[in-house]
């Protein structure tokens, strides 16, 4: 649990964070830091979003970190392509399931 808890507050998020990303999403723990975590956040890291950003996305939505790479690949760059990647819209769309998605964007 400990190296969780510490990535997320190395990430940037406060205790009140850290603890809704527990509460909301305890799978957390089961999630491989270096297989699922980290990647996670360097593909937002690499789509231009500052670390103040993440913490933002990470508390607003953590089940962020369970969706799968491909799927946060797939709706940043759809949403990158419509020139509307933000933390918000991405927040939003990421709640949305695939099908919803798909009658959304296409």
């Amino acid at each position: 649990l400990e190296p969780t808890v510490q990535w997320l507050k190395d990430l940037g998020l406060d205790d009140a964070q850290v603890a809704k990303v527990i509460v909301s999403n305890p799978q957390v723990f089961g999630y491989s830091l270096e297989n699922n975590l980290k990647p996670k956040i360097e593909m937002l890291r690499e789509q231009g979003f500052a670390a103040d950003q993440i913490v933002r996305i990470v508390s607003s939505f953590p089940p962020l970190l369970g969706l799968s790479a491909k799927r946060l690949v797939s709706h940043m760059k759809v949403l990158e392509a419509r020139d509307s990647l933000t933390e918000k819209s991405l927040c939003t769309v990421m709640r949305l399931t695939d099908a919803q998605f798909a009658a959304r964007f296409s």
